[in-house]
Parts: C-alpha cells; sequence; structure tokens
C-alpha cells in the first residue's frame, strides 16, 4: 500500500484550510465562553478568549424565560420546517416535470424561469402581492414566500437528468404512472441532491429577517432573526430584560449584556448546529445507496 505523499500545494491548501477554520471557529467559541461564564467573570474574559470564566446559565435563564423569545423560537422552527417540506416537494416534482422529453412547452416554461430568477420583483410587488392574498402578519406568508428557488430547481433537474432513462422506461412498461415513477423510483436516487437542496433552504429560511420583518407586524409572529437584529445590531435590550421572567434570586443589574447578546446569538445557532452532523450522516449514506448500477 503506497502511503500520501505530502507535497508543497497540499501543504499550503492545508495551512490556508486551517487558518479559514480558526477564523470562523474561534469566534463561536468566544460567544459560547461569554454565554457559560458567570455574570460576574464575564468581564474577565479579553479578545478571542474560548474558555468561560467559571460556570452559569443565567444568561440562558433569562432569554429562555422571555415569552417573546419562546414564542419567536417556535414561530422561526414552524416557517423553516413547514417552508423547507413544501420547498423540498415542490422543487422536485416540477423539476421532474420539467427533465420529461415529451413536455409541451419546456423551452418556454424554461426562459420566463430563468427571467425570474434574474430578474426578481421588487419589494413593493411582493408586498402587494402578500397583501392581496390576505397573508399579512400571518405566518404562512413566510412558509409560502418563494417556495421555489430556480436555482436549486435547475441543480435538481441536472441531477434527475443523471437517472437512466431506461428506468424510467422500464417503470411504465410495467403500469407505473408518473406519481409511482417519482416516488419509487426519481426519490430513492435523488437523496443526495435533495439533502442538499434542502440544507439550502433551511439555512436561507431560519436566517430570513428581513421579509419577515416587513410581513410580519405583531409581536406574536415575529421570529427569532428578527428580535435577534433588534438585540444584537440595534442594541435594543429593553425588550429582553422588560418581558423577562428572571429568577428571583438574581438582580438584573448584575447582568452582564453582552453576554445575554451572546447567549441569544448561541439559541439561534444550536438548531442549525445540530442539524449538520444528522445532514452529514445521511448524506454520506445517500451517496452509497444512490449509486446506480449497471
Amino acid at each position: 500500500m503506497v502511503g500520501r505523499k505530502f507535497t508543497v500545494p497540499k501543504l499550503m491548501i492545508g495551512a490556508i484550510l486551517s487558518v479559514l477554520t480558526l477564523t470562523m471557529f474561534v469566534p463561536i467559541m468566544n460567544l459560547f465562553a461569554k454565554a457559560f461564564s458567570n455574570p460576574d467573570k464575564v468581564h474577565l474574559l479579553h479578545g478571542y478568549d474560548i474558555w468561560p470564566k467559571g460556570f452559569s446559565l443565567i444568561h440562558f435563564e433569562v432569554v429562555l424565560s422571555n415569552q417573546l423569545i419562546g414564542r419567536a423560537l417556535l414561530n422561526s422552527l414552524f416557517i423553516t420546517i413547514v417552508g423547507t417540506c413544501l420547498s423540498i416537494f415542490f422543487t422536485t416534482i416540477t423539476a421532474y416535470v420539467l427533465t420529461r422529453k415529451n413536455l409541451v412547452g419546456k423551452t418556454p416554461l424554461m426562459i420566463f424561469l430563468i427571467i425570474i430568477m434574474i430578474f426578481e420583483p421588487g419589494i413593493v410587488q411582493e408586498y402587494m402581492v402578500i397583501k392581496d392574498l390576505h397573508l399579512l402578519d400571518s405566518l404562512w406568508s413566510m412558509v409560502i414566500y418563494r417556495t421555489i428557488n430556480v436555482f436549486y430547481l435547475i441543480i435538481m433537474m441536472r441531477f434527475i437528468e443523471e437517472i437512466p432513462e431506461s428506468l424510467i422506461e422500464a417503470a411504465r412498461i410495467d403500469g407505473a404512472g408518473h406519481m409511482r415513477t417519482f416516488s419509487q423510483i426519481v426519490l430513492p436516487l435523488s437523496r443526495v441532491p435533495l439533502l442538499t437542496i434542502g440544507m439550502f433552504y433551511i439555512v436561507a429560511r431560519w436566517n430570513e429577517f428581513f421579509k419577515s420583518s416587513i410581513f410580519l407586524s405583531s409581536r406574536n409572529n415575529t421570529v427569532l432573526q428578527v428580535l435577534l437584529r433588534q438585540f444584537i445590531v440595534e442594541g435594543d435590550t429593553s425588550a429582553l430584560v422588560g418581558s423577562a421572567n428572571l429568577l428571583k434570586n438574581n438582580n438584573i443589574a448584575q447582568l452582564d449584556f453582552t453576554a445575554l447578546k451572546a447567549a441569544t446569538i448561541v439559541i439561534a445557532m444550536i438548531p442549525i448546529l445540530m442539524l449538520y452532523p444528522i445532514i452529514l450522516k445521511h448524506f454520506a449514506k445517500g451517496v452509497m445507496e444512490g449509486g446506480i448500477k449497471e
């Protein structure tokens, strides 16, 4: 067995990737350090320290005891989960339809979709559409908003086109219709692209705050990202502290607002951080199961 050869280009690429990894890893660990430190020792953290000073969950208790934060977190989860499921379904089934050779008007449809992708409508037009649908200040406005991303649709089409036409033809000869062919042949063989575009949709929907701040006006329908921007970017901590059910034996004056902001950011990151290992596990498994042997 021939061992791996370490060349200068490989070492340079490894060094560059290591530096890039540190630029992302260290700030994240610094946020965790602030969030888990004791309130009276947070000021001892300097620069990008990654180890907490003491240990306390008081910052998370304060943030999570805020009913507004809990409501916003549930709203974000609802929009992300339901919206991603709808996006994956409609993107995949649309890609299957557009890859059929006997589809009438395929070229005009593709031209129309590409034009939509290049020339996106403005926020005023989108707002008027949502208003005419009577979905303003409704979570469903964000669920159905941009259900299909044309770029992801094209990616899905390329994957489906790689499925041998002989499999589709064999299913058709056996009497399978389009829905059965789609559900029993196309979907099982498209696990890798489904996970890929699914992750794209999840991250995009979870991080969306601009359109949410426009379409969702009431406090009960706000999302976590809007509150996160309010607390972190605009520095407005009054709503966070004022509506929180603080522990009886703790004084709000003793809490560190920087640590509170860090705890809020950590809470917003945890769902995505927990999802990545699950996606990567099934992604590798899908590569093995999705292989076609002829």
